[in-house]
């Protein structure tokens, strides 16, 4: 199917007009406009067999991030936060990427590590040696536990073993089996081999295993993006391009350097990155704990992303991070937004999810970074933030434009504001 990711004037647009452009660009079915369109589109018997406890369900907004140019392909990115500016700064970035082609990526095999602690071992170097002499038995052992992912392309691929010859608790060795989990997430795939093989373990080494688990520092599957913006794209009415570039730069290098600078330079990122991971039904967790120990991998808090100056001048931005998401299993079968979400993405495998959630990421961490370099962060944040404050003080329809309009002109937005705005509007 062919689309275009832009998207003109859909802001201007009602909800109901969006959705119709939506449907008429993806050919939805009625039914499946139907799940955008009515509330209510997660039914409770499914909710009630997804989690425990279950006493309703918790709705955020969905939105659609345009201008996504990634390998030469347009892609709708469909985006569920609760933060304003989120939607709107990844869509007017991958507009500023588009005329150097947009964003080209690539990813690793799906490779996820299952971790078996073994403990109660004098010799635990001994151990790993003997656990690699019989790492073909091991390996066959666990691949026995998933024929489906074999018929796949995917298995268990290898045997990794780490030892920790004085932890507090004495010697301890820590055998990770490495598997290519195909198209899924593959925790429950990890975890039953890593069950599967533990009594074979013990065997070999003489000692008692305690944890079999996966590991969320998904270190061997990831997922890298790449975009080169000219300095005439990045100019402002007081900034020229070039300065813009040199000031996303320091600005970089500040969270390149400083951990407290990284943590919220990181978790802008992951505005980008986390509603996609949600929209599409996956771990959004999983992949916030893979990728924060992954920024620690030089031995500091650093940055996820690095931003560059090439030879021509133009700014050049990468993201490499671990993307542990998938296609199959959990909530992307069971919820029908999860499942239309991937309709709209139009993605075919888990790798290409991945590489659209990094680019995303690359280019909302530009937005942060554009915005703090120049203008500061608060102008444009705040003029999306002054609809929630309005909202929430009542009000509706083309009250909350008048009373937005108002509360960014006097740069003031703050609720007893909006309410005295909103009082003299009705004329009370």
């Amino acid at each position: 199917m062919s689309i275009s990711s832009n998207l003109p004037g859909f802001r201007h647009l009602s909800p109901a007009e969006r959705l119709d452009y939506l449907q008429t660009q993806l050919s939805l079915s009625d039914d499946e406009a139907g799940l955008l369109r009515n509330a209510g589109a997660l039914p409770m018997e499914i909710a009630d067999g997804m989690i425990e406890n279950v006493i309703g369900k918790f709705e955020l907004p969905l939105g659609l991030a345009g201008n996504f140019l990634i390998n030469g392909r347009n892609v709708l990115v469909p985006l569920v936060v609760e933060e304003p500016s989120v939607v709107a700064a990844a869509s007017y970035m991958a507009k500023l990427a588009r005329p150097a082609g947009g964003f080209f990526t690539s990813s690793s095999t799906p490779l996820m590590r299952a971790q078996i602690q073994i403990v109660g071992l004098a010799d635990p170097a001994n151990a790993r040696l003997s656990l690699l002499r019989h790492k073909q038995q091991i390996i066959e052992l666990a691949n026995s536990k998933d024929q489906l992912l074999n018929k796949l392309g995917g298995g268990c691929r290898d045997l990794d073993i780490h030892t920790f010859p004085s932890s507090p608790r004495g010697p301890m060795v820590v055998a990770h089996l490495v598997v290519d989990v195909r198209d899924a997430m593959g925790a429950n795939t990890v975890n039953t081999m890593a069950e599967a093989v533990a009594p074979l373990m013990e065997k070999i080494t003489g000692g008692t295993v305690r944890l079999r688990i996966l590991s969320n520092l998904a270190d061997l599957r990831l997922a890298r993006a790449q975009v080169r913006i000219a300095p005439e794209h990045l100019e402002t009415a007081d900034y020229r391009g070039a300065d813009v570039i040199d000031r996303i730069i320091d600005a970089y290098t500040f969270a390149a350097i400083d951990p407290y600078r990284a943590a919220t330079h990181n978790k802008g990122i992951m505005n980008g990155i986390d509603p996609l991971i949600v929209a599409t039904g996956n771990d959004w967790r999983a992949v916030e704990a893979g990728a924060h120990a992954y920024a620690c991998r030089n031995g500091h808090y650093g940055s996820l992303t690095t931003w560059e100056k090439d030879a021509a001048g133009h700014l050049v931005g990468t993201i490499e991070m671990p993307m542990p998401v998938g296609l199959v299993g959990g909530a992307t079968k069971t919820h029908p937004l999860a499942r239309l979400s991937l309709k709209i993405l139009g993605v075919q495998t888990a790798q290409e999810l991945a590489e659209v959630a990094v680019a995303v990421g690359l280019a909302q961490n530009l937005g942060a970074l554009r915005a703090l370099a120049t203008e500061g962060i608060q102008r444009g944040h705040m003029a999306l933030h002054a609809r929630n404050i309005a909202l929430s003080v009542g009000a509706r329809g083309e009250e909350v434009d008048a009373v937005v309009q108002r509360m960014v002109a006097a740069r003031d937005v703050r609720a007893d504001h909006a309410e005295a705005l909103l009082r003299a509007l009705r004329g009370a």
